[in-house]
């Protein structure tokens, strides 16, 4: 198994036995049988010209099962009730679509004063946390291409509709890991999000935790290490390698 999953987090195409060996601390003899038992099984094929190792079609196989069978928001459960108990606060879970992200599940804490999202409503990538969060991961040319597409609106009267302030801010939040609103997408409201990457290290998500401003604000920075512990553990669960 050992040798199976060093072809999973390997950067590189193909492996070598002595590769294997060296980064298994293995014998050659051993890493032999193993990769002779895996190509039995078709998990790993054998390029007879370089005599180098890759993965076969039988792993590709289990890994697309898994992808298959991903459900992120069941599997964001778990992490949106640990973040809403920690915090006594409202924790969210966003997905991108296109030039806008969505709520799709949010866990609410027992207080009579709270914040609740509408699920399954389109919002821009550059009002709020959870947006800037996606926006600020994505590659180069597809943020210049949201600015290009889209006049930046403002929200409230505290989105950032100037693009070299967005620009700056997408930076700062690419430099901590996570962004942060102050009445961004709706006024009286702070939160953080960080962002959810699969297995490609493309962002496709993001989990926030949100409340009343007056509340909230001055927890903002001490929620936002357990975000980010969970935002990593589910993009673990998809397979992201940092």
């Amino acid at each position: 198994m050992d040798v199976l999953l060093l072809f999973g987090r390997s950067s590189r195409a193909d492996l070598g036995v002595t590769e294997i060996a060296t980064e298994l601390d293995l014998t050659k003899a051993a890493v032999h049988r193993i990769l002779t038992a895996l190509r039995s099984r078709e998990l790993i094929a054998l390029d007879p010209v370089t005599r180098r190792y890759s993965l076969g079609h039988a792993a590709i196989a289990l890994g697309r099962a898994y992808m298959a069978r991903t459900d992120l928001r069941a599997m964001a459960g778990s992490e949106l009730r640990r973040l809403s108990v920690s915090t006594a606060e409202t924790a969210t879970l966003s997905v991108r679509r296109g030039d806008t992200r969505l709520y799709v599940d949010q866990v609410v804490p027992a207080q009579e004063l709270r914040m609740e999202v509408s699920l399954g409503i389109p919002y821009p990538l550059h009002a709020g946390s959870s947006s800037k969060a996606i926006l600020a991961f994505l590659r180069e040319e597809e943020i210049e291409g949201y600015m290009v597409r889209h006049q930046l609106e403002a929200l409230t009267s505290k989105t950032i509709t100037d693009p070299d302030k967005l620009r700056a801010e997408l930076a700062s939040i690419r430099r901590r890991g996570y962004a942060t609103s102050l009445g961004e997408r709706q006024e009286g409201a702070a939160s953080v999000a960080a962002p959810i990457f699969d297995h490609d290290g493309l962002v496709i998500a993001a989990l926030s935790v949100a409340g009343p401003g007056a509340r909230f604000k001055p927890h903002l920075q001490e929620a936002a290490q357990p975000l980010l512990e969970s935002a990593a553990r589910l993009s673990a669960q998809l397979g992201h390698h940092p």
